[in-house]
């Protein structure tokens, strides 16, 4: 008789996608199976996390409803008391299970499952995907995580790269992803009904204070100012979420570039638009480590990006994109509009962040390093684990 395949749960809080839940599927995608047997929690069966996951064929089970926390919201002592409560309740899914580990993935999900997992007897990897001073990663996970896997230095920290038990381990990204970037490009002109020659300039990002959507508007307006001749437009891709559409349409109204800014809406794959766009414009300040920086490489989407959090790790200090000072519209102005005059150095900084993003973000280099983790947290030689798995359901199957 076989092993029992390490059992990873992966739980998620709501309903909105977004850049972790695209990593997490490109994990599931690539773990071996003959070794781990991945599932997904999810509050809504049918709802927008779920569908994405069937993607990996992946087993997909619901928790029920969990703890309302909002988005960027710090748990207070009512959220404590509620997570308290329903934790009972969510050990014991994860031990009918027979969960070996929980891997959480977003400041939700560390809140709500993090007790769960340490009372199920489950090993918790804290996946932070936030800023270095989160208060979770510095007062909780030191205490409770088995292991912590950051997804930059910068959003580490100082601190965190101290711990043994901390690692960076950089997002998953298709390296082979292959775009014909001028038919999306005169394809996305056309829905827009722009002209040949009109500028496409992308921000991506569900639309919340630390991305900037709004220093997006305003570069936008001091690009204009800059290159009045210039045909220009605006494209705001994400999801509302801290700021929503009327207020960035407002913005634009007041800074005298309404008829500039395109509100497109969350849109995937997210590769594809970002390749129809001639530029990809980062305002965001203490960004752990954009997704869309890496996908705009692998398109060869030239980047203007503030020098800030880990948009300078992902260009390497400048040597892949355009790196300008933090909350300066016209410091982005002036990049962008280099980039779009300088086609040489344009297309030479997209064909070096091509290469470097090929070489260290597939998603195969970036399973092997996770699954390397879950073997180091659950080794599956050890007696103990196999006094445990041999009271696992019969149903499991074996590899």
């Amino acid at each position: 008789m076989g092993e029992r395949r390490t059992k990873i749960c992966f739980p998620f809080c709501g309903d909105l996608v977004g850049g972790s839940h695209i990593s997490v599927l490109g994990l599931l995608r690539n773990l071996d199976r003959r070794r781990f047997d991945p599932v997904v929690l999810v509050e809504a069966p049918e709802g927008e996390i779920a569908r994405l996951m069937r993607g990996a064929d992946v087993d997909i089970a619901t928790a029920g409803p969990l703890p309302a926390l909002r988005h960027g919201e710090r748990a207070g002592l009512r959220h404590a008391i509620g997570i308290a409560r329903a934790s009972g309740a969510l050990a014991r899914l994860l031990r009918e299970r027979a969960i070996d580990i929980v891997h959480s993935n977003d400041g939700r999900t560390h809140a709500i499952w993090a007790l769960p997992a340490k009372l199920a007897g489950a090993k918790l990897v804290w996946h932070h995907r936030g800023a270095p001073d989160a208060r979770g990663l510095r007062f909780v996970a030191p205490r409770i995580a088995d292991a912590v896997v950051s997804v930059s230095g910068f959003a580490l920290g100082k601190a965190g790269m101290r711990s043994r038990r901390a690692r960076v381990i950089h997002s998953p990204f298709d390296t082979d992803v292959r775009v014909d970037r001028e038919a999306l490009h005169a394809a996305l002109l056309d829905e827009l009904g722009c002209s040949e020659g009109t500028r496409l300039i992308g921000f991506f990002g569900v639309l919340i204070s630390r991305k900037r959507p709004l220093l997006f508007v305003e570069a936008i307006a001091a690009l204009r100012r800059r290159a009045p001749d210039l045909p220009v437009r605006g494209l705001v891709f994400g999801t509302p979420l801290e700021i929503d559409e009327a207020m960035v349409r407002a913005h634009a109204e007041r800074h005298g570039v309404a008829d500039a800014i395109q509100l497109m809406g969350f849109r995937y794959p997210g590769a594809d638009w970002i390749a129809a766009c001639d530029l990809l414009m980062v305002p965001a300040v203490d960004e752990p480590f954009g997704r869309t920086l890496i996908e705009s490489m692998l398109v060869g989407t030239p980047i203007v990006a503030t020098r800030s959090g880990g948009n300078i790790e992902a260009l390497q200090d400048g040597r892949l994109g355009t790196l300008v000072a933090p909350e300066d519209p016209n410091a982005l102005a002036a990049g962008a509009l280099e980039l779009l005059r300088d086609e040489n150095r344009s297309s030479a900084l997209a064909a070096a962040a091509r290469t470097h993003a090929s070489s260290h973000f597939g998603e195969d280099r970036h399973a092997e390093a996770v699954m390397a983790l879950y073997d180091e947290l659950v080794p599956r030689a050890a007696p103990g684990n196999r006094e445990r798995w041999s009271t696992a359901s019969a149903s499991v199957p074996q590899p």
